[in-house]
């Protein structure tokens, strides 16, 4: 099976400045987070709080998906941190 995303529900970890996502690979959950040092690449006008990180990442979520799908695809892991890095 491949990766999906059908559940478009994200969620803000304050603790970790990071917004959280789902996918999945058949029965299998999939975790993955976007690092606030993502979502200010991407967006640099983000405000830097839980309304500005969300709203980046509603903009940006395909392009994170696409770049959340290709990590998978390179080591099948069960949960991602992604990070500027992974979008540059």
């Amino acid at each position: 099976m491949s990766l999906t995303f059908p559940n478009r529900s994200r969620s803000y970890d304050e603790a970790g400045k990071r917004i959280r996502f789902v996918g999945h690979d058949g029965m299998f959950q999939i975790s993955f987070s976007v690092a606030a040092d993502a979502m200010t690449r991407m967006q640099p006008a983000t405000a830097a709080n839980e309304a500005g990180y969300l709203a980046t990442f509603d903009t940006e979520s395909s392009a994170i998906r696409d770049v959340a799908a290709k990590a998978y695809d390179r080591t099948r892991k069960s949960m991602y941190v992604l990070t500027a890095a992974d979008f540059g």
